[in-house]
């Protein structure tokens, strides 16, 4: 009698913790990550080649992060950035919290030493979750190789869910190496039904009885991507509206009802006429200090009607007579249904109001002198380069500037700093959003001293070809701390000097962009011509008076109608 060989079991396929990782980022749709290898997160950049995700080697990890909160607001996806353990991870906290305070969906993914070995202070370790906690929608350890598929997608999920923002996933390298058997799948999660809060026929209601109706749009509407469904009520209501710095472009700032920014430097027609209103229709805005000045004198005659997809930033700082909490687009769409397409004869007054206000404080742009304007300069440049121009900004003067003057048809073709202000942000952001958009125009607006703080990228730009044009405008100062130690501190300039400054159109040059400078009036028609149309990264170094300020200006305690002029109406 003969017995059948016993068949042997099909091995089962295995997979390490890395392959698994980068597979679920793929299928999570992630097709770019910006990073900066090293020893506790090599075993994933191992296993990036040949995985179909693109990775962009920027110089620093800061670039990194900012490039992918750029990326994040110009592509509407999460964003994701890439560092190893110790000085990697914490090189990517400035980051992580500017896109934290500008609710911007980023996930950071850090390599962590192996996991027996924490908590012995081991080589490069830190406790990059604890470090993190305040300036992250959650924070992650990933403890088993099992656990990678959920944690991934958990993490995308709660970056990009409800008010967005940054996301920590931290993995030790030995849950990298692991081998484990490849059957495991990512989890998937449904959206949550939408539907208008209670309260919307009461707002309804008083906007139609008010007699000086305003809308103070903020970065919520395009956070909720409800910038069509505002455009809309807006213009069925035939409303005057005003705009904080991060939602410029939610309503094109060319609408003939834009009243401007409002606050600290916003512009004088927009604070007077929200010291006059009587009902605010607040749009996804939380009353920051920068927007309305001293906030008990804020809107002083004006009911408030807030909006916001966030339920603490409802009456957080200001009251709100009627809460509207939840999905902005569902409850400003539901609004507009209480409207048709006349506009009331009753607040006829208010819009001539209104218009009168606009045209006493319009805009000099004929300043005397041979040097370059900045505010004309900006201003051409946007009118020049049309509905395609994406502008990165950093932070300083020339930040307020192209907020005050350039024109912007959409909220994610304005690209700053809003809440944490950060010098270096505008360089790395402009590379995410080329790579985001890469048929638009992006240009980075940068000022001498935010310039340096990240200008290693200029090497990125020229590795991978990245098209973006830089304007530099040069005052050999920080031009923002010295206007206020004119003003403020007795004019006692304390470390603002920066006549020392290179050759920025020389050093452009040695990183291989195309570059030019100027410095006078009659040479800045020829230079945009040639910013525009010249292919390839470039960089336009532009100097400018370093006595020049921001104007006007709220003074720190005042109330948005004490505006200080300056040189300008």
């Amino acid at each position: 009698m003969s017995i059948a060989p016993t068949q042997a079991r099909p091995a089962t396929a295995t997979i390490s913790g890395a392959h698994l990782f980068v597979r679920c980022l793929r299928e999570l749709g992630v097709d770019t990550v910006f990073g900066y290898p090293g020893g506790a997160i090599m075993p994933i950049y191992d296993a990036l080649p040949n995985s179909g995700i693109s990775h962009i080697l920027t110089r620093h990890e800061q670039g990194a992060a900012l490039a992918a909160d750029g990326y994040a607001r110009v592509s509407s996806r999460v964003g994701v950035c890439m560092a190893t353990s110790g000085p990697g991870a914490t090189n990517l906290v400035t980051g992580l919290a500017n896109s934290f305070l500008d609710s911007v969906p980023v996930v950071a993914i850090t390599g962590q030493v192996a996991t027996p070995l924490m908590g012995t202070d081991a080589f490069q370790e830190v406790d990059v979750f604890g470090i993190t906690l305040p300036i992250v929608k959650h924070s992650y350890i990933i403890r088993s190789t099992e656990d990678i598929p959920r944690v991934l997608a958990e993490a995308f999920r709660i970056a990009s869910e409800g008010r967005p923002g940054p996301v920590l996933v931290d993995i030790p390298k030995d849950i990298t190496v692991r081998q484990i058997p490849d059957t495991i799948e990512l989890p998937r999660y449904a959206a949550e039904p939408t539907r208008p809060a209670p309260g919307v026929d009461l707002a309804a209601a008083a906007m139609a009885g008010a007699l000086r109706p305003l809308f103070y749009i903020g970065g919520g509407v395009e956070i909720a991507r409800a910038e069509h469904a505002v455009r809309s009520l807006v213009d069925k209501t035939g409303f005057p509206f005003v705009s904080t710095l991060k939602a410029l472009g939610s309503v094109p700032t060319d609408h003939p009802k834009f009243m401007g920014m409002l606050g600290m430097h916003g512009k004088k027609a927009a604070n007077l006429a929200i010291q006059e209103s009587d009902l605010l229709i607040v749009c996804g805005a939380r009353f920051d200090d920068r927007a309305t000045g001293k906030l008990e004198e804020f809107a002083p005659h004006a009911r408030v009607i807030h909006m916001d997809g966030d339920l603490a930033e409802i009456g957080k700082l200001r009251r709100a007579d009627i809460a509207l909490p939840g999905d902005l687009k569902a409850n400003v769409d539901a609004l507009a249904g209480h409207f048709g397409s006349a506009e009331p004869t009753s607040i006829r007054p208010w819009l001539e109001r209104c218009r009168e206000l606009c045209r006493k404080h319009a805009w000099d742009y004929n300043a005397p002198g041979e040097k370059i304007y900045a505010p004309r300069l900006l201003k051409d440049m946007s009118e020049r380069a049309g509905d395609r121009l994406i502008v990165s900004c950093d932070v300083g003067q020339h930040q307020m500037w192209v907020a005050q003057h350039c024109r912007f048809r959409h909220p994610r073709t304005h690209l700053t700093s809003g809440g944490l202000g950060t010098m270096g942000y505008g360089l790395p952001a402009g590379i995410g959003a080329k790579l985001a958009s890469p048929d638009d125009l992006v240009v980075v607006v940068s000022g001498d001293g935010s310039i340096m703080m990240n200008i290693q990228e200029l090497a990125t730009l020229k590795r991978y070809d990245i098209d973006v044009r830089i304007v530099l405008l040069d005052n050999s100062a920080l031009g923002m701390v010295r206007q206020w130690q004119e003003l403020f501190f007795a004019g006692n300039y304390s470390e603002i000097d920066l006549s020392d400054n290179p050759d920025f159109a020389a050093l452009a040059r040695v990183f291989g962009l195309n570059a030019r400078t100027i410095e006078r009036r009659d040479e800045v028609d020829d230079a945009l011509d040639w910013l525009i149309h010249t292919r390839g990264p470039s960089l336009l170094h532009v100097r400018i008076d370093p006595q020049a300020n921001v104007w006007p200006l709220v003074p720190p305690g005042a109330n948005n109608a004490a505006m200080m002029q300056g040189e300008t109406r």
